[in-house]
């Protein structure tokens, strides 16, 4: 029986995707290069545990949800969290950055300043600036600043992300429009902390580390999730935040959430050239299951 291999996440390092696994393995991804893998059949996804420590019950978790973990883990997962607003008296020193993902949609946020911009290709953050760096609790005032004046949101979901990924202006001069007016706008309010000191507005574009600059057919959909028995095989085109563009025998590119592969135990296709059942896809553009097409071959 294959041996099998269970993802721990989507790392980017140096500015480049890899698939990263429990045991320490890393996969560095590149363009052109094939993705493939299967589920086995009877398969059940089970959370992933906290904090490197592992689910004492392997509970069983959906096949649809992105965290793989089960409450209690995932409970204690966000303890401490300076995503969570569970940690107030981090030391380091942080940056308030505006991350841009398609027109109309730009987000407020923070990081630690050594973690330099790893955030940004994490969130699949097209373009970006620094808007200022100095303490934590500084750096969360800013951020709050900005959503209540200029109602900059903290968050947007990755399914909205995904979905203006093929819709993007071909320069960088025009990605980088909606950023300028935001930092011209942010650094001019009133309030802003004395200890956090202002960034000029320097954009940085991700477009080309992503892949997004060749000539691959624009992604059609995404993966909803993995099940048993099932299996994807593809050409990976371009890789952002946590997702992976793969081009697929029928030559259209849908995108795979690595955040649905944790939890599984994955195993290579089976090499007598059948091609198990594919996971199943929802369409861009259109609500619910409806759309979702039968399969990615």
């Amino acid at each position: 029986m294959a041996q099998a291999w269970r993802c721990a996440a989507l790392r980017w390092s140096a500015g480049s995707p890899e698939l990263t696994w429990d045991g320490g393995r890393r996969s560095p991804l590149s363009w052109g290069k094939s993705v493939a893998f299967a589920v086995a059949p009877g398969e059940v996804r089970r959370c992933v545990g906290a904090r490197g420590h592992p689910c004492p019950r392997r509970t069983p978790v959906p096949a649809r949800g992105t965290g793989g973990r089960c409450e209690e883990c995932a409970r204690l997962d966000r303890a401490h969290s300076v995503a969570a607003d569970t940690l107030a008296d981090d030391p380091r020193p942080y940056h308030v950055y505006l991350a841009w993902f398609g027109p109309g949609m730009a987000k407020v946020g923070i990081t630690a300043v050594e973690r330099g911009t790893a955030r940004l290709l994490e969130q699949g953050a097209v373009c970006f600036t620094w808007l200022g760096a100095g303490p934590l609790m500084a750096a969360r005032r800013t951020e709050e600043l900005l959503r209540a004046a200029l109602r900059v949101p903290d968050r947007i979901p990755y399914a909205e992300k995904r979905a203006v990924r093929s819709r993007l202006p071909a320069g960088e001069a025009e990605r980088a429009a909606e950023l300028a007016d935001l930092h011209a706008r942010a650094v001019a309010l009133t309030g802003w902390p004395e200890s956090l000191a202002p960034a000029p507005f320097r954009p940085v574009d991700h477009v080309r580390a992503f892949g997004l600059d060749h000539d691959a057919p624009a992604a059609v959909g995404e993966v909803t999730e993995l099940t048993a028995g099932g299996g994807v095989r593809g050409e990976l085109v371009a890789a952002a935040g946590p997702d992976l563009h793969l081009r697929t025998a029928r030559d259209t590119v849908v995108v795979l959430d690595t955040r649905l592969m944790t939890g599984w135990d994955l195993v290579p296709p089976a090499e007598d050239g059948d091609t198990p059942p594919a996971f199943p896809v929802r369409r861009f553009g259109a609500p619910g299951d409806a759309a979702r097409q039968d399969g990615l071959f």
